[in-house]
């Protein structure tokens, strides 16, 4: 039987486009894996011209969002945006604090280990760690309850801001509606008394 030489072609043909298709995914993953910071680049190289306009669209449509609807909003808005900048915040501070007492802990060991050996030292290492796990334990205490009693404080303020308006924004809307009622009732007032006049003028004619 005789083979096909089309066939044998089409063959290697596949089998040379699969070898260098392996061969591609291969050199592609080794890429990613040996060079992880050429990976990163290219990552922030074909992201870093839509994140402008992405940020630009999404704080058009929140702007186009608190303008609509109903005034309550943009005092929403107002409140979780202080919310989420006063929770930034807080966590800005203590990652700096850590940053400082880090710093201050290598120092001290870069001096600790050029002292001499001894005793003391053991002592003066052991106080030392002991003061930064209280300092950071102090910090955490008090940036935590520092960010939560301002953000208790802000939904409170926002909650009442929002109850008053709500109240004036009820009683601006009665009092519109009273006096729309009052105008209407005036103004059937004022026609049935023409018309009540006029109906006693043709009586006196006739008579």
């Amino acid at each position: 039987m005789a083979e096909n030489p089309n066939g044998v072609v089409e063959e290697e043909n596949f089998n040379q486009e699969k070898k260098t298709t392996t061969e591609n995914l291969y050199d592609v993953v080794h890429r990613l894996i040996s060079e992880p910071s050429y990976t990163a680049n290219r990552i922030k190289t074909s992201l870093s011209p839509f994140i402008p306009e992405a940020s630009r669209n999404y704080t058009r449509r929140v702007l186009l969002w608190s303008r609509q609807g109903s005034p309550l909003r943009p005092l929403l808005l107002i409140s979780v945006g202080t919310i989420a900048l006063v929770a930034l915040t807080g966590l800005l501070t203590f990652m700096l604090l850590l940053l400082v007492a880090t710093i201050n802990a290598i120092i001290v060991s870069l001096l600790i280990s050029l002292a001499v050996a001894g005793g003391f030292l053991a002592l003066f290492f052991a106080l030392v760690t002991a003061t930064y796990i209280g300092a950071l334990s102090v910090a955490i205490v008090a940036i935590s309850t520092l960010t939560f009693w301002t953000t208790m404080a802000i939904v409170i303020t926002t909650g009442w801001v929002g109850f008053f308006y709500t109240v004036w924004l009820v009683t601006r809307k009665s009092l519109g509606f009273a006096k729309h009622s009052l105008s209407a009732s005036g103004s059937a007032i004022s026609t049935y008394s023409a018309a009540w006049g006029s109906r006693n003028l043709l009586h006196k004619h006739s008579d």
